[in-house]
């Protein structure tokens, strides 16, 4: 391995999703007999070819003809709708997500939603510019937390991190998924329920969280038939993917008064038009995709990546894996 080429792009113009001089050092540091290539956005088609590892956002399709002698792609997101993985199952390539230090920017992000809404602190923003005093509108509109349920609807890691934050404030969580953990007591305090039984779930909710991923099954997961077996009052918070939530349906159910409001983090389209129902909708509240920003991010990215490339080292598995590579039926070149 001493011959080891690892390609890194990871370029953004927020100094926190950018590699920087002093990630470089480290990485060198650490594994000084591998040959880290560090390309840009507009270089690295000319590093490719050599690369038998990849650290970046995003991989092309077409990337898969220049490199042949890729065997891993390494992303620092915890999703991977983004990443061409039917492409990497077909040229035999790894790829492997990140995880364990989303969470943490995303839970605080949600509570900040929800507190935003319980204490009607997005409405005294709106309402401070028009009105003189407005205390009677917020005690319409509060609502206590403490007793309150939240269903977290996609619930991993970062729905898990999200739990401990609810329970801080005295909230019960439901914790849905595909394949619950095995029954038994929960040391998260999460009552786990099956996807399967949605309708259970928002119906005896406060809140519902989605942390779905973006995939076949999960598109419109949140459609009419969804929201409208919801609690009668209830908050909707996405933090997953646009593309599971029905929004023309979310806009019927806030209409309807069954939902008392919608906080977003993900929209489609990204941005939403100016003239969009959702964007001047009284009771939404939206965030420019902004769950994940945390100033430690990179250095946990880079963290992550090199416990993972210690793995690939030593022929150990790999963390996050998301596709196990298939041998090739012909011989192709390297």
């Amino acid at each position: 391995m001493n011959n080891l080429v690892v390609l890194v792009c990871l370029e953004s113009p927020h100094a926190f999703w950018h590699l920087s001089d002093e990630h470089v050092k480290t990485l060198r540091t650490a594994f000084p007999f591998v040959h880290f290539r560090i390309a840009t956005n507009d270089t690295i088609t000319e590093y490719l070819p050599d690369a038998q590892v990849y650290f970046g956002w995003r991989f092309q399709p077409e990337w898969f003809r220049l490199a042949s002698s890729l065997v891993w792609i390494a992303s620092p997101s915890a999703g991977t709708d983004h990443l061409p993985i039917a492409g990497a199952q077909v040229a035999g390539v790894t790829v492997t997500r990140s995880y364990g230090f989303h969470g943490r920017p995303m839970a605080e992000h949600a509570m900040g939603l929800i507190l935003g809404c319980s204490r009607g602190l997005f409405t005294s923003s709106r309402l401070q510019r028009t009105q003189q005093w407005w205390k009677d509108d917020l005690a319409e509109e509060f609502f206590d937390l403490a007793s309150a349920t939240m269903a977290i609807v996609g619930c991993g890691s970062i729905g898990t991190q999200l739990a401990h934050a609810a329970r801080a404030f005295g909230m019960n969580v439901l914790g849905v998924r595909r394949k619950p953990p095995a029954t038994g007591a929960d040391p998260d305090g999460i009552t786990w329920m099956r996807t399967d039984d949605i309708l259970q779930a928002v119906g005896s909710a406060d809140v519902v969280v989605d942390l779905l991923p973006a995939t076949d099954s999960t598109r419109r997961f949140f459609d009419l038939k969804v929201f409208a077996g919801f609690k009668p009052g209830s908050l909707f918070v996405n933090l997953g993917r646009a593309s599971t939530v029905d929004q023309t349906a979310l806009l019927e159910a806030l209409d309807t008064g069954r939902l008392r409001g919608a906080a977003l983090d993900v929209t489609d389209p990204r941005p939403l038009p100016m003239g969009h129902p959702l964007r001047w909708h009284p009771r939404v509240v939206l965030s420019p995709k902004s769950a994940a920003f945390s100033r430690t991010y990179m250095d946990d990215a880079v963290a992550f990546f090199a416990d993972n490339l210690r793995r690939y080292l030593a022929a150990a598995p790999l963390n996050g894996m998301v596709t196990a590579p298939t041998p090739p039926t012909s011989a192709a070149g390297g």
